[in-house]
């Protein structure tokens, strides 16, 4: 027997993909004029537009459907919201897209206080994976829309939190600098890769939700919840070494610039104080000069 892989367009879903695309494209055309020094280059509207598509293919395409009758690809539509979606919309951003609602940006982080905090966002994210697959919830959820859509926008949300303290272009509450970032990361890919290898190799099914349904692609209810917490751990390992080498070449990158500052910095000083001792001495000179002058004689 064969799933259903057909498309869903939810109204709401397209509605809103479209508006964030056509938002940002305008931004984007905004910020490169002639006159505009750091104007955000094609890479940037590439990666967002990747990131829209991946939100497509997460909740337009045969995925969405395939992910109520199939724990695997349920699996991918999960992932695909909380790191392959936010990742590549954040890095589709600048500072000079985002010039006009930085100062707004950081308002509402002071106001939202510990939920904009970077220890929350680690909270959130792995508490996000772990709750929702709690069976009684995961069933819930994949048997009452209202529920899964909750579901879909707390990935989401978790996801965009996460990563933005991570990506944003604009300054967070999270230090950048040293371990600190890849600390932060470590602590949730780690413990939701877990969470996928106790999937991978539980003894029996845990989600009832999917022994009543018919094993599509040969998958019994056991290997189809083995290839899904095998999607996880991978996926979670994968994103996790690519943001560690994306971080410590980030870090690298800083630390040569802290270094070429420092060394601008101490050239200039040296200039100035070369400047300040050539001075000092051509105004030693010229008293010099005017003391071996003779007086003037009078009338």
């Amino acid at each position: 027997m064969s799933p259903d892989s057909s498309w869903s367009f939810a109204p709401g879903v397209v509605i809103a993909l479209v508006l964030y695309t056509a938002v940002y494209v305008w931004r984007w055309r905004e910020s490169r004029t002639p006159t505009e020094p750091h104007p955000p280059s094609g890479w940037r509207l590439v990666a967002f537009l990747a990131g829209i598509l991946t939100l497509v293919i997460a909740l337009c395409s045969p995925v969405d459907i395939l992910g109520e009758q199939i724990f695997a690809m349920h699996m991918v539509q999960h992932v695909l919201l909380l790191d392959v979606a936010p990742i590549l919309i954040i890095l589709g951003f600048t500072k000079v897209l985002l010039r006009p609602a930085t100062r707004r940006i950081h308002e509402v982080e002071k106001r939202a206080g510990f939920l904009a905090a970077p220890l929350f966002a680690v909270f959130f994210y792995t508490g996000a994976m772990w709750v929702w697959h709690v069976p009684s919830l995961y069933d819930a959820a994949a048997e009452n829309s209202g529920i899964h859509v909750i579901e879909h926008l707390t990935f989401s949300a978790a996801g965009f939190l996460y990563w933005w303290h991570l990506l944003s272009p604009v300054s967070t509450r999270l230090r950048r600098d040293g371990m600190t970032p890849i600390v932060y990361m470590l602590s949730t890919k780690v413990t939701v890769g877990f969470l996928g290898i106790l999937l991978t190799f539980a003894p029996e099914a845990i989600y009832p939700y999917y022994e009543s349904r018919p094993e599509y692609w040969g998958l019994t209810p056991e290997s189809d919840q083995a290839l899904a917490g095998a999607i996880m751990a991978v996926e979670q390992a994968v994103v996790m070494g690519i943001a560690i080498a994306f971080l410590f070449v980030r870090m690298l990158n800083e630390s040569e610039k802290r270094l070429q500052r420092a060394e601008r910095l101490e050239d200039r000083a040296e200039a100035e104080a070369e400047a300040a001792a050539l001075a000092a001495a051509a105004g030693e000179t010229a008293a010099a000069r005017t003391a071996q002058q003779p007086p003037p004689v009078s009338p």
